[in-house]
C-alpha cells in the first residue's frame, strides 16, 4: 500500500509555476518522494520523464476537433433556394396552415375536455384538411423544405396523436370503462408517434403506406365521433385498439391517389349507401380499408 500511494502521488504530481521547462523554486505543491525511485524503476520500469499535468479525459467523449470560425457562423436556411420576397411569402403561408392544424388540435383537446365532443371532433377534420392543404401548397408553390416536414410532423403528433385520442376518451366516458378507455387512447398516442418516426426516417413508397397513416386514423376517429356510430363502448375500444396497431403494422395500404383510380362504380357504391345509412356505410369502408392491408400483404407475398 505505501509503495502504491507514493506512486500515485508521483504520477499525479502537479508543479505550480513552471515556464519553459525551467521550475521556480518554492512553487512546488508535493514534492517527490525518491526512497523507491529504484524500486519503482525494477517494478513499473524507466521513470525518466517527469509528469509535469495529468488531466482526466472522459472516454464517452472524443477528441474535439477544431471549428472553423467561417463555417461556425454559417447557417443553414429554413427555405432553401432561392429567398425572394414573394417565395417567403409563399413560405409563410404553408406553414402557417401547419400551425392552424396545431392551434385546431390544441381547440379539439379544450372542447373535449369541457364536454363538447362532435364540435371537438369536427376541429380535428378540420386539421386533417389543413394537413392536406399545406403538403400540397408546398408542392404546388415550390416551397418544400425539411423544416415543413419536421414542422408538419410535429403538429401530426399534437392533432392526431394527441387531440384524437383525447376526443374519442372524452366522447367514451360513461359507455365504457375509464380504464380500458384510457389504455386503448394510450395505444394511439404512442403507436402515433411510433408512425411518425417511422415514416421521417424510412424511405418512401409512392404506390403504398407502410401501416394505416396517422392522418386517416384520426380521420376515421374523428368520423367515428362526429357521426356517433351507434356501438357498444367496449367494441369501440377495441377498435381504437385495433386501429392504433394497423398504424405500426407493417401492412401496405393504399394512397389516396391510388384510391381515385378506382373505377367510378366503385366510388358509387359508398356514395349511395350513404344517402341510405351513413353510419352503417362508414362502418363498412372503414372495416374494408383496414382488412385491404393484409390482404394486399398476402398477395404480394404469393406473387414474390
Amino acid at each position: 500500500m505505501r509503495r502504491s500511494s507514493t506512486f500515485a502521488r508521483q504520477v499525479l504530481l502537479v508543479r505550480v509555476g513552471r515556464r519553459d521547462g525551467a521550475a521556480v523554486s518554492g512553487t512546488d505543491l508535493v514534492t517527490p518522494d525518491h526512497r523507491y525511485a529504484d524500486r519503482q524503476r525494477l517494478r513499473y520500469g524507466r521513470l525518466d520523464t517527469d509528469i509535469e499535468v495529468v488531466r482526466p479525459i472522459s472516454p464517452a467523449l472524443a477528441p474535439a476537433a477544431p471549428v472553423d470560425d467561417e463555417s461556425a457562423a454559417m447557417s443553414i436556411p429554413l427555405l432553401p433556394g432561392e429567398r425572394t420576397t414573394a417565395r417567403r411569402a409563399k413560405f409563410a403561408l404553408v406553414n402557417a396552415c401547419t400551425l392552424s392544424s396545431l392551434m385546431l388540435g390544441m381547440l379539439a383537446i379544450f372542447l373535449a375536455m369541457r364536454g363538447d365532443v362532435q364540435i371537438a371532433a369536427i376541429c380535428l377534420i378540420a386539421c386533417v384538411a389543413f394537413d392536406g392543404l399545406d403538403g400540397a401548397l408546398a408542392r404546388k408553390l415550390g416551397v418544400a423544405s425539411p423544416f415543413g416536414a419536421q414542422m408538419d410532423s410535429l403538429a401530426d403528433m399534437c392533432s392526431f396523436g394527441l387531440a384524437a385520442p383525447v376526443v374519442v376518451y372524452a366522447s367514451l366516458a360513461g359507455s365504457a370503462p375509464p380504464a380500458a378507455a384510457a389504455v386503448s387512447c394510450a395505444l394511439v398516442a404512442a403507436c402515433a408517434a411510433i408512425r411518425l418516426a417511422r415514416f421521417n426516417v424510412s424511405p418512401k413508397d409512392g404506390r403504398f403506406f407502410c401501416g394505416v397513416p396517422t392522418t386517416m386514423a384520426a380521420a376515421v376517429l374523428a368520423l367515428t365521433v362526429a357521426i356517433g356510430v351507434p356501438v357498444p363502448g367496449l367494441v369501440m375500444v377495441a377498435g381504437v385498439a385495433l386501429l392504433a396497431f394497423a398504424m405500426v403494422s407493417s401492412f401496405p395500404y393504399a394512397k389516396l391517389a391510388r384510391l381515385l383510380k378506382l373505377p367510378p362504380w366503385l366510388w358509387l357504391a359508398p356514395v349511395v349507401g350513404a344517402l341510405v345509412d351513413i353510419r352503417l356505410t362508414f362502418a363498412l369502408v372503414v372495416v374494408g380499408y383496414l382488412v385491404s392491408g393484409p390482404l394486399l400483404w398476402l398477395h404480394q407475398r404469393r406473387t414474390a
